[in-house]
């Protein structure tokens, strides 16, 4: 049998103990990991919600025209915005308790089943503006859309002012992580172990409101007609806070 040179041999042996090495380093790596693996954790979350008034009131009004050149139909719908927000702003009040202003301003052509001798079948012009009356003074808000009576009411909604939200979110937040706790500490009891400690956890919240009021609109009022209250009435908003993590459970 040959004989294996000494500096061959040595060559040999460190080139096994290269081999070797990263074969041991991840049998340790394996062990570290079964040792440090998390037992005992349980997942879990809770969740409270609250019913809350919604104290914001957004108005939209609109007018709509139509004619045969759409820079009449335009003007036509200047003229009446710039009167109605002539009116609106006499009633606005800072703070956010009444805010105005305009909303969307379309113009589109409107076609006649056949093409004219010139080929153009553009038959008129539909026109249509908005001005909008939002803020948290709801009386304000649907007395001024009452008076505004050269308009037509096309969409009510209310909201959460930042305030309300805020205030609910605070109180909601806190029953949903004392029943949080209540139902680690239950579970760690029926595992049969004595405590808990808190892993990891998140909080998340979120509103639900009631579908939005079906859009309405205003009959114009006749001339020397006495001023009428557009009719709305808030709905509630349901907030929500969600508290979700992992425990690990320990005797003591």
């Amino acid at each position: 049998m040959p004989l294996i040179p000494p500096r061959s041999a040595a060559a040999w042996l460190a080139a096994a103990i290269v081999v070797a090495a990263p074969a041991a380093r991840a049998q340790a790596v394996a062990q570290t990991l079964a040792i440090t693996a998390p037992q005992n954790v349980v997942s879990l979350s809770a969740e409270a919600s609250r019913e809350v008034p919604q104290d914001l009131l957004s108005i939209s009004l609109a007018v709509v025209r139509e004619g045969a050149e759409a820079a009449a139909v335009q003007t036509q719908l200047r003229q009446v915005l710039d009167s109605a927000l002539a009116e609106a702003r006499k009633a606005a009040r800072p703070g956010g308790a009444v805010d105005v202003h305009t909303g969307a301003f379309t113009l589109s052509p409107r076609y006649a089943p056949k093409p004219t001798a010139g080929g153009n079948n553009i038959s008129g012009w539909l026109g249509r503006a908005e001005l909008v009356i939002e803020g948290s003074d709801i009386a304000a808000i649907s007395q001024l859309a009452g008076r505004l009576n050269m308009l037509t009411v096309s969409r009510v909604a209310f909201g959460l002012s930042r305030e309300a939200r805020a205030k609910a979110e605070a109180e909601v937040a806190a029953q949903a992580i004392a029943r949080f706790r209540e139902r680690a500490e239950a579970y760690a009891r029926h595992f049969g172990f004595g405590s808990y400690s808190l892993r990891e956890v998140a909080v998340g919240s979120g509103d639900m409101v009631n579908p939005p009021l079906p859009a309405f609109r205003a009959r114009p009022m006749a001339a020397g007609m006495a001023e009428e209250v557009q009719p709305v009435e808030a709905g509630k908003a349901t907030v929500s806070v969600t508290v979700s993590g992992s425990v690990q459970l320990s005797a003591r």
